[in-house]
């Protein structure tokens, strides 16, 4: 009797073929974020006071810190795509302006640019014959000016990812497109861009959860984030230790939680070369 052509694949012959293994389809890490999700409940249900107080007291803060990330990270993307594509330019002003904005802002502390955007860059504007509150409303200047100053000295840094993006894209890419006829830009839309931004989306993902970090600076311009809220209950209950626990553990779940989507979405897009 012949033999069966077409063989019964089992789990283990499955398991066997690349990128189809068990560990490959869930991030192992899940367990440790779940993990500091149980520790933060079971502090909450544990010792209710004050740990449930905190969070209850903390938690418009966790709303404001998500929003001025996501906001910020989206001006940052488009403030790097064009400060990468400066980068890139054959135009002498054009390169020297951006590479200019790249190593000033690359050289100041983010927490002094959050401070100066917050209160010197209003009193340029008043002398200058401005109005502040007539450019933005006053219930929302602290966080307009919190996420102006991140997007600025983050866009330098993004600028710099989106240039080595594009430049390891190799150069007959560029001339392909050329040669069937698409202009300069046409070439970077539909060709170099789509393939640089899959290759840089690991550094962009680590930039995301890095500004998830440093948004906690923004509390210094009075902008009501988790930090800013932290330190209002410790001033108002004397208890920073168990303050600063709970704050801790609730950065800790947001970056790791965000680390697992950035790890997905490469998986997801990832490409051999």
């Amino acid at each position: 009797m012949d033999k069966n052509p077409f063989p019964t694949v089992g789990p283990k012959e499955i398991s066997k073929i690349p990128g189809a293994e068990p560990h490959s389809r869930l991030d192992p890490w899940w367990w440790l974020v779940a993990l500091v999700v149980v520790s933060v409940i079971a502090l909450v249900f544990i010792q209710p006071d004050p740990f449930r107080r905190i969070l209850v007291f903390v938690s418009d803060g966790i709303g404001v810190s998500i929003l001025v990330t996501v906001i910020t990270f989206i001006v940052v993307l488009i403030i790097g795509l064009i400060g990468g594509l400066g980068r890139l330019s054959h135009n002498r002003i054009v390169f020297g302006l951006f590479t200019l904005y790249v190593e000033v802002i690359r050289g100041i502390p983010l927490l002094v640019q959050l401070i100066w955007w917050y209160y010197a860059f209003p009193i340029i504007l008043q002398q200058a014959g401005i109005e502040i509150s007539v450019l933005i409303p006053r219930d929302i200047f602290a966080v307009s000016m919190a996420v102006l100053g991140l997007a600025v000295c983050y866009g330098a840094y993004m600028s710099e990812i989106y240039r080595a993006g594009i430049q390891s894209i190799p150069k007959g890419q560029m001339e392909a497109a050329r040669s069937l006829g698409m202009t300069y830009f046409q070439a970077m839309r539909h060709v170099i861009l789509p393939q640089a931004v899959r290759i840089i989306l690991p550094p962009v993902g680590n930039e995301f959860i890095a500004l998830l970090k440093d948004s906690s600076l923004v509390s210094a311009v009075a902008v009501a984030d988790l930090t800013r809220r932290g330190r209002e209950f410790m001033a108002m209950s004397f208890l920073p230790l168990q303050t600063w626990i709970m704050v801790a553990l609730l950065y800790l779940v947001m970056t790791l939680f965000a680390a697992r989507i950035v790890g997905w979405i490469e998986k997801k897009t990832k490409f051999e070369r």
